[in-house]
């Protein structure tokens, strides 16, 4: 089974992709947590990325 994702679609997980990358790169965690995350979103773009906004490394929010 092939999945092929193009046009659109496709532009906005690639979005998502490098998002995820860029906000686990800046993220406060350490080097393997941060390769796995990575990995992870770039071996399984759509899932990956799924994953990560729900369980990635996250910032803690400072309270006003």
């Amino acid at each position: 089974m092939v999945i092929e994702v193009s046009g659109l679609f496709g532009i906005l997980i690639l979005i998502g992709d490098i998002y995820a990358i860029l906000n686990t790169v800046q993220a406060r965690t350490t080097l393997g947590v941060k390769a796995a995350w990575i990995a992870a979103v770039l071996l399984l773009p759509i899932a990956g990325l799924i994953a990560w906004y729900f369980f990635g490394p996250r910032e803690p929010k400072l309270d006003s």
